[in-house]
C-alpha cells in the first residue's frame, strides 16, 4: 500500500478535479452539532396526541397511500413501516409501495404532468426533490409533535419536510471467513487477498452508494477505484444485496450497505475513525394535493414518536440519546451528514459520476429488486 500517497496528490491534481470532486471535498466535513432551538416558518406544531390524529383519520376515510424508497417489496425499513403502522393503527388502510426513490420521485413527477396523484406521502432517498417540490409548491408545510426536537439537518425550517430515519452506508465482511486479516478500513479493500471475495452493489444503480465510493475516491484517490474494480466484485442491484451474499456465505466483504455497527458477529459493519462512510437523513413529506392529509400527518407524528424513534440505531430527534456505545450520527466528521444532501443537489456532477464508475465497473445489470410497480401503484 505505499502507492498510496501518490494515489492521494494525482487526485488532487488531476481526475478528481475534472469531475469535480474538489467540491465534494468541500462539502464533505458537517458542521458541529445544532441544539434543538426555535424554528422559523408558519405554522405551530401539531398538538393532538397520536390516538387523537388516529380517529380524526379514520373519520376522514380511513385511507392512506405512501410511496416509499427501498430495495423489496416485502422487508427492509419501508416493509417495517408498513408492518408497524398497521399493527399500530389498524382501522386505517395504509397502502405502502417500495420502489427505488429514483423511480418513485419521476412517478409522482409524472402523475403531477398528468393529473392522476396517488400518494399521500412520499418517503425517499432523493434529498434534492423535496427541495425542489418545496420550490414548486408541491409540499404541505406542517410542523409534527417534536418538530423542534429534530435536528436541524434533519428538518426544512418551514416544515415542507422532515427526516424521519437516519440510514447509514459502509462495508461489513463475515468475521469468522475473515479472521485475523479482516479489513480494518477501505483501504484493505484492495489488498489483493480479497480478491473474487467481496459483492457490492453498483455505485451508479444507487444515489447513496455512489456517494459512499465518490468519498472513497477523494480519500484514496481512482487508483484504488481500479484496484477495487481488479478485485472482481460481485455487483448487484438493491443495498441490501452485499449484506445478504455475505450473510449466506457466499462472499466475505460486502461493500455499499448498511448495518449496525453494535453487532459484531456473524458479521461486522463498519465505520473506522479517520475514514469516510455516509449517512442521511430519509425525507418524508405530506404532498398538498393529498387525498388524505390527515392519515397522512398520523404517518409523520408516528414516524418521529419517541415510541418510533427509540430503537437499536440512531435518531432523528435530539432528545433520544443513540443506544450505548454510539454517538448521535451528527457527531461523527466521517459520516459526512452534510455533505450527501449538497451532493444529491449536484445533479450535473452525480450523472458524470455514474458515467464514470460505469467506466470502472460495467453497467448496472438485473431488474430492479422491487419489481416494476407501474404507473401508478397504489391507485
Amino acid at each position: 500500500m505505499t502507492s498510496l500517497p501518490s494515489r492521494r496528490r494525482l487526485l488532487a491534481t488531476g481526475a478528481g478535479a475534472a469531475l469535480g470532486l474538489g467540491a465534494l471535498g468541500a462539502t464533505a466535513t458537517p458542521t458541529a452539532a445544532a441544539p434543538a432551538t426555535a424554528v422559523r416558518g408558519a405554522g405551530s406544531e401539531e398538538t393532538r396526541s397520536l390516538d387523537e390524529l388516529y380517529q380524526d383519520a379514520v373519520a376522514e376515510g380511513g385511507k392512506l397511500v405512501v410511496y416509499a424508497g427501498g430495495d423489496l417489496a416485502n422487508s427492509g425499513s419501508g416493509a417495517g413501516a408498513r408492518t408497524a403502522f398497521r399493527q399500530r393503527f389498524p382501522q386505517i388502510d395504509l397502502n405502502l409501495i417500495v420502489d427505488y426513490s429514483k423511480y418513485h420521485d419521476v412517478r409522482v413527477d409524472n402523475q403531477f404532468a398528468t393529473d392522476t396523484l396517488v400518494p399521500d406521502v412520499v418517503q425517499l432517498q432523493t434529498l434534492h426533490d423535496f427541495t425542489r417540490w418545496k420550490r414548486q409548491g408541491r409540499l404541505l408545510h406542517y410542523k409534527p409533535a417534536g418538530f423542534g426536537k429534530l435536528h436541524k439537518k434533519f428538518r426544512d425550517p418551514d416544515g415542507a419536510w422532515v427526516a424521519g430515519m437516519v440510514i447509514a452506508f459502509s462495508y461489513l465482511y463475515d468475521v469468522a471467513a475473515a479472521g485475523d486479516h479482516a479489513p480494518k478500513t477501505p483501504l484493505d479493500l484492495v489488498d489483493p487477498r480479497w480478491k473474487g471475495a467481496i459483492a457490492s452493489s453498483y455505485p451508479h444503480d444507487d444515489d447513496a452508494v455512489l456517494y459512499l465510493f465518490a468519498l472513497y475516491a477523494q480519500t484514496y484517490g481512482w487508483d484504488w477505484i481500479a484496484d477495487f474494480a481488479a478485485q472482481q466484485p460481485q455487483f448487484a442491484r438493491g443495498s441490501f444485496s452485499p449484506g445478504t451474499a455475505v450473510t449466506n456465505k457466499e462472499k466475505i466483504i460486502g461493500v455499499g450497505t448498511g448495518g449496525s455497527p453494535l453487532i459484531t458477529t456473524p458479521n461486522r459493519w463498519m465505520m473506522p475513525d479517520g475514514h469516510p462512510f455516509m449517512a442521511w437523513g430519509q425525507r418524508i413529506a405530506i404532498l398538498k394535493q393529498a387525498a388524505n392529509p390527515t392519515a397522512a400527518k398520523l404517518y409523520l407524528n408516528w414516524q418521529l414518536s419517541t415510541e418510533r424513534q427509540t430503537s437499536n440505531s440512531w435518531s432523528v430527534r435530539t432528545d433520544i440519546a443513540p443506544p450505548t456505545g454510539l454517538k448521535p450520527i451528527w457527531e461523527y466528521p466521517n459520516a459526512n451528514v452534510d455533505g450527501f444532501p449538497r451532493f444529491m443537489e449536484d445533479r450535473a456532477q452525480v450523472e458524470r459520476l455514474k458515467q464514470t464508475f460505469a467506466l470502472y465497473f460495467g453497467e448496472v445489470k438485473g431488474d430492479p429488486t422491487p419489481g416494476w410497480p407501474g404507473l401508478h401503484p397504489g391507485a
